[in-house]
């Protein structure tokens, strides 16, 4: 499968200045963001995809809209693969709302309020992330997947970190990290 991390959102771009939280909760993409999405797509157009899986977050589905948009693919929202729980940024918007704004994307399955209330710890997203290699790795083809995503759970997901916009491949069959550098040292 590949793994993207979604574009620049105004967060990103606020905190990436001053290292504080900006206050934005679940932030839009930026226009770099949206470019760099529509780059990405342009890259993947060699690329043997047959679906994309989102997560809910706003910066996670406008990215997947753009990507999808291009290579005609179909998006499937799944909260399991949104971002660890630790910014402003990651409360998300209800799901009611989402089906307003996303009319043509399902999300039924999803709670009201489908993200955490508080912090998530590092084992709770590494064991998120876990259970999301172990969904992955028992599906028939699995190599077919776009996966939009977040800074921290594919850090979770593969023990490395990603700017904003990169994208990277990942063998759910394979073990996830030994240990999650959450920490630069």
């Amino acid at each position: 499968m590949i793994l993207l991390r979604h574009g620049q959102s105004e967060f990103n771009a606020a905190f990436t200045l001053s290292r504080v939280d900006p206050g934005i909760v679940d932030p839009r993409l930026t226009e770099l963001g949206r470019a760099q999405a529509r780059e990405v797509a342009e890259a993947l157009k060699g690329e043997r995809l047959a679906r994309v899986i989102a997560s809910p977050y706003t910066r996670a589905l406008e990215t997947a809209a753009i990507v999808a948009g291009v290579l005609d693919l179909p998006v499937v929202v799944n909260p399991i693969v949104r971002e660890r729980c630790a910014f402003t940024c990651d409360i998300g918007t209800p799901a009611s709302e989402l089906a307003r704004r996303w009319p043509d994307l399902d999300f039924g399955h999803l709670d009201e309020v489908w993200w955490p209330a508080l912090a998530e710890s590092e084992a709770e997203i590494e064991a998120r992330a876990a259970a999301f290699r172990a969904e992955m790795a028992a599906i028939r083809d699995w190599s077919d997947t776009l996966v939009v995503s977040h800074w921290g759970f594919i850090l979770a997901l593969t023990g490395e970190r990603t700017r904003n916009g990169e994208w990277r491949r990942c063998d759910p069959t394979r073990p996830g990290p030994a240990a999650v550098p959450w920490v630069v040292g």
